[in-house]
């Protein structure tokens, strides 16, 4: 049967078990997956289409694919905003997969804009359709590069939505992805390094939440009697209330990592960046490097030992060798949880206090503390934003499964948690889903605040209200760093509670302590009947939060 490529590809997601696919318009595929009844999800812009659609595959661990359409072609309008949202997907390594307009035949060169180099720098794999007939083969190699390997952001290029092609020729079959066990020597050279060392400390990445291996994490890190942090990505995939956990920032973090003779990486990259930690003292370090990715081993530090495999299948693998080299006894326990439950009692000290105030304006961390108190562990979706938000809450905040929180930050953008919270509740309808903003977020998103309430999503935004740009004033990262470009028009001058309250939302301004938990419960309660809420907290300048280790 002869159809035309932006039916065959709306068929394909549907075989492939995509719900939705999210958009700005225009793209010459929508109309398509219109027709064939897979249901749009409009946003405000295509920046935050693609974030959309990213962060369903992030809060997913890419058991299901965000998948995005945006404008392309030659008028790349909706491409160029588009690629920011591109830019950060590609360097958190989130599987999604963005369809565009392609430039077809006799187009080249009519753009100063070179759309083929731009998306290529921002994708681990783009493709685009030359020929209607290969639409099966580039759909099964786009799904292919998506499950398989090194998270990363697929673009598939569709110069004629159009052209006609027999989708009987070639009939589409989904694909699954493929996953690798590391070397057996490898993982026994490991565990004899491990074995010999006097304070090992394990650093658990993303990709450990990636290949679903939150349980493997826990039984290995207790068998080897080993402190864990995580990266800032990978909250949750280790319980935040465990004896064994150190935490993902901090004074604490600070020590262990100063302290540890071995380091065994699992599902990280340890490259060091704005918001990783670097390994102090490496030189001198044992350093093991389980990834799935060859290209991040020995990229910085020099690696003792690597294993090159699904972290799931390492951890597995690491386990029995262990095992068997320890009669099933494992390393000694020693001191080791009651030395981690020292070291954070004594790290939080500050932070607790500040939890505990009832100063006015709100201490941001009183926020954060009734966060914790109204909200169940288990069964709510909690991110921050750029900026302070995602610092304090970082250091503090309790995540007990597998994004239950959702941390993000190589490349910063703006408002990115309400396209998170948003796809945290089109992944997970029953859970309570927030987003913690401050001043600079919350401009960020203004246009997409529209979207829930036509989406009738129960979600909340948190914000923070401070009256200025957090880090770009003196105060917040020491006396004339950017005095001129922090304060923007405050509480004092415009009631935010009121502004979103107009366009439907239950809102409130809340200036008391004592009023936190119950605004917030209040929001919640109007969550239940597909509302929207967003809740103004008026709060103190407070950059207090943990640091980040340099190498």
């Amino acid at each position: 049967m002869t159809i035309d490529v932006a039916t065959g590809i709306a068929r394909i997601l549907k075989q492939e078990g995509v719900e939705w696919v999210s958009t700005f318009p225009v793209c010459k595929v929508n109309n398509a997956l219109g027709r064939e009844g897979m249901p749009l999800v409009m946003m405000r812009d295509d920046r935050y289409a693609v974030a959309l659609a990213d962060a369903f595959s992030r809060i997913s661990a890419g058991t299901k694919n965000g998948v995005v359409t945006f404008q392309g072609g030659v008028n790349a309008a909706g491409l160029q905003v588009a690629y920011a949202g591109m830019a950060q997907a590609f360097e958190d390594g989130s599987p999604v997969l963005c369809i565009t307009d392609g430039i077809s035949i006799g187009d080249t060169e009519n753009s100063q804009f070179d759309v083929t180099s731009s998306l290529k720098s921002v994708s681990k794999w783009y493709g685009h359709l030359d020929k209607p007939e290969r639409l099966p083969e580039f759909m099964r190699r786009a799904f292919t590069m998506l499950r398989t390997g090194r998270p990363g952001p697929v673009v598939l290029a569709i110069p004629d939505a159009d052209a006609q092609y027999d989708e009987t020729a070639d009939p589409y079959i989904p694909v699954k992805g493929w996953k690798s066990a590391p070397d057996p020597a490898d993982v026994a050279a490991a565990v004899d390094l491990l074995l010999k060392a006097e304070n090992p400390l394990i650093y658990a990445g993303e990709g450990v939440i990636y290949s679903g291996a939150s349980a493997e994490l826990k039984s290995f890190a207790e068998l080897v009697n080993a402190p864990v942090i995580t990266t800032l990505k990978a909250m949750g995939v280790f319980p935040g209330d465990h004896p064994l956990f150190v935490g993902v920032r901090g004074d604490q973090v600070n020590h262990y990592l100063n302290k540890c003779d071995l380091v065994l990486a699992v599902g990280s990259s340890l490259s060091p960046g704005r918001f990783t930690h670097g390994i102090p003292n490496a030189v001198n370090k044992t350093i093991i490097h389980c990834n799935i990715d060859e290209l991040h081993v020995n990229k910085v530090y020099p690696t003792a030992q690597a294993l090159i495999g699904d972290a799931r299948f390492t951890l597995q693998a690491l386990t029995a060798e262990v095992s068997a080299k320890t009669s099933g006894n494992g390393r000694p326990a020693g001191n080791v949880a009651s030395e981690v439950k020292s070291a954070r009692e004594s790290a939080m000290v500050k932070y607790r206090e500040a939890m505990a105030s009832t100063d006015k304006p709100i201490n941001p961390y009183k926020v954060y503390a009734g966060l914790m108190e109204a909200l169940d562990p288990l069964n709510s979706f909690l991110t921050h934003d750029s900026g302070n938000t995602r610092d304090q809450l970082s250091t503090v905040y309790d995540t007990l499964v597998p994004r239950g929180f959702l941390g993000w930050g190589n490349v910063s953008s703006l408002g990115f948690s309400l396209a998170a919270t948003i796809a945290a509740k089109l992944a997970f309808p029953q859970k309570q889903c927030v987003a913690v903003t401050g001043e600079a977020g919350l401009g960020y998103m203004m246009g997409n605040l529209e979207v829930p309430l036509r989406q009738k999503m129960g979600i909340t935004v948190v914000h923070v209200s401070n009256g200025g740009f957090a880090g770009y004033g003196p105060g917040f990262w020491g006396d004339g760093h950017d005095p001129f470009t922090h304060k923007v028009l405050d509480y004092n001058e415009v009631d935010m509670s009121k502004v979103i309250g107009e366009l439907g939302y239950h809102t409130e301004r809340v200036t008391e302590p004592s009023e936190v938990v119950l605004a917030l419960k209040r929001a919640f309660s109007a969550n239940e009947s597909g509302q929207p809420s967003y809740i103004e907290f008026i709060c103190s300048q407070f950059p207090v939060y943990g640091g980040w280790v340099s190498r």
